[in-house]
Order: structure tokens, then C-alpha cells, then sequence
């Protein structure tokens, strides 16, 4: 990535990552984590619905569509959305980690124009851990998962533990999440960044 800020290089003695025993395997779609996440969930109509599977290692690669209701100037995705398409992506790498991490800093390059109706590939590593902080990259591609880069970023998250949404979050849905008689759900809400 062009122009990488000092933030986003790993220190010398960052680790790499290491894929938790417990990770869904490669291939596994991942679902969402929570139904009104933006990213990622089934109850946003205007969300991006992107899928997410579990890759080798520690990488994840994802799809979604581009809709209009997604675009920025006549006919193209907005580039706020595809940051948040690359953001969702970079988020999920967690589940593979078996952390809860949020989004610390997210440089987004943006190489070529996405249209309304295109399929944006993406795919996503983590490459360090230096305590808390997790290092990864992610490009988005456009005519198939070799294609064109259209997007690209670097992404430091940061782990956290759970207080961070519950003394955070709106709590109407805060106890609707921690109130669901479904255990993974309820557990899910939680697990990556939201």
C-alpha cells in the first residue's frame, strides 16, 4: 500500500499471527455475527450483506454486491461503502484469531471506480500481533476474485474485552443482544467488530 502510516507498521518484534484452534475451517461461510451489523447483517435493508469464509491460515476472503443503494456519484459505489466493505472484511479475520477487536486505524487506498451491480471480491490477512494491536491487509477486487485491485487497505485493530459495547453501546440493544435465548447468537453479537 502506498504511503502506509507509521501506525499501521508492525513494531520488530510483533509476532505473527496464529490461526485459534477453534477457528472456523477454511472454506466455512461465516454468517453474521450480528443481524444489524451494517457489514454484515441479514436485518439491514440497505446494509452490504457481505459473506465472509474462513480462508487458510490466517486470511478470510468475502462478496457483495454493489446496489444503488450503496452508490456515491451516479452509477458508482460510494467510497465510504467500500471502506466499510474492506473494514467488515478486516473485522472478521478475529473470529479466526478468537478475539474481540475493534477497528484502531484504517487507511483505505482507492485505485479504480466500482460500478452499481459489481460483485466486489475481497480478501484479508492478518499479518502481526504486537500485544494488543493486530496488523492486517485487505484489497477488493472487480471481475472476479484475480481481477483488477479497485480498493485496498491497512487496518490495525485492537483487542478488547467485552465492557467496551456493553458500557458503550445504545442499551436497548445491548440488552436485546445479551437477552437472546440463542447462546451463540448472544455470544456472536459480541465477537468481532460490530
Amino acid at each position: 500500500m502506498s504511503g502506509t502510516s507509521a501506525a499501521l507498521t508492525p513494531p520488530a518484534d510483533a509476532v505473527a499471527p496464529v490461526r485459534h484452534p477453534d477457528a472456523p475451517a477454511p472454506g466455512e461461510l461465516l454468517g453474521a455475527h450480528y443481524e444489524h451489523c451494517f457489514g454484515c447483517g441479514g436485518a439491514q435493508p440497505h446494509g452490504l450483506h457481505l459473506e465472509a469464509r474462513a480462508g487458510d491460515g490466517v486470511t478470510i476472503t468475502a462478496e457483495f454486491t454493489v446496489r444503488p443503494v450503496h452508490q456515491g456519484a451516479p452509477g458508482l459505489a460510494h467510497g465510504g461503502v467500500l471502506a466499510t466493505a474492506l473494514d467488515e472484511t478486516l473485522g472478521s479475520l478475529n473470529w479466526l484469531l478468537r478475539t474481540i477487536a475493534v477497528t484502531g486505524r484504517l487507511e483505505t487506498d482507492f485505485l479504480r471506480p466500482v460500478p452499481v451491480g459489481t460483485v466486489l471480491h475481497l480478501e484479508a490477512e492478518a499479518t502481526a500481533v504486537a500485544g494488543r494491536k493486530i496488523y492486517c491487509t485487505a484489497t477488493g477486487r472487480i471481475g472476479g476474485p484475480d481481477g483488477p485491485v479497485a480498493v485496498r487497505a491497512d487496518a490495525l485493530f485492537v483487542e478488547v474485552k467485552v465492557d467496551h459495547f456493553i458500557d458503550n453501546g445504545r442499551p436497548e440493544e445491548i440488552r436485546a443482544a445479551m437477552n437472546d435465548p440463542d447462546q451463540i447468537r448472544r455470544s456472536r453479537a459480541f465477537e468481532v467488530n460490530p
